[in-house]
């Protein structure tokens, strides 16, 4: 069975330090620079809700946001367009826009290095519920897809897998690894 819509969710390790305002501009230099492989659309500000979509940079093809759902700070990228290829390429495809935009936060010189990342903590969400809804038969037919990803990113390092399984909500899983991994590091592993 295929799925598209794929999001992941790399978690902040300094939620106490980031002040979600400061990504507003940050997000129009994106926009104007186009930096990511998707097009760039707008910003849309939900810092005012409680453990919400925090700030959103919209895209055509998939939206980044710093979010703060479920109460746990980090960059989501949410694939909204088909993306041709196997699930294991739609996987892969969203971590490692993920990890780029990682990468591009960590870098910009006006957040003045006050957000990092602990790359060993990472959520998968297939956002259809039509296609995956969330119930053990679809975690155990995708379970494969997932593990593979999980191998490849964590390089064979031992990870842990949890399921979310109210069946009103999103497939979704959060996956830890044993290891703390460098942004770098899990691009690299992705890409061997």
């Amino acid at each position: 069975m295929d799925f598209q819509h794929v999001n992941v969710k790399f978690l902040v390790k300094n939620p106490e330090a980031v002040d979600l305002a400061l990504l507003i501009p940050v997000f129009h230099r994106w926009i104007q620079g186009q930096v990511c492989e998707e097009l760039l659309l707008d910003i849309a500000d939900y810092s005012h809700v409680p453990e919400g979509p925090g700030i959103l940079l919209i895209g055509h093809q998939a939206d980044y946001s710093v979010d703060n759902r479920n109460g746990r700070l980090g960059v989501r990228y949410n694939r909204k367009a088909p993306f041709d290829g196997t699930n294991q390429d739609r996987l892969k495809q969203a971590a490692c826009s993920a990890l780029k935009a990682l990468q591009r936060l960590e870098r910009e010189a006006a957040l003045g290095g006050k957000i990092s990342f602990n790359a060993h903590d990472v959520e998968l969400f297939i956002n259809d519920r039509m296609l995956a809804p969330n119930r053990e038969d679809t975690r155990r037919a995708f379970e494969p897809d997932f593990k593979a990803l999980f191998d490849k990113l964590f390089r064979g390092t031992e990870y842990s897998l949890s399921y979310d399984t109210d069946p009103r909500r999103l497939l979704w899983l959060s996956a830890r690894s044993s290891k703390t991994f460098s942004i770098a590091e899990l691009i690299s592993n992705l890409s061997s």
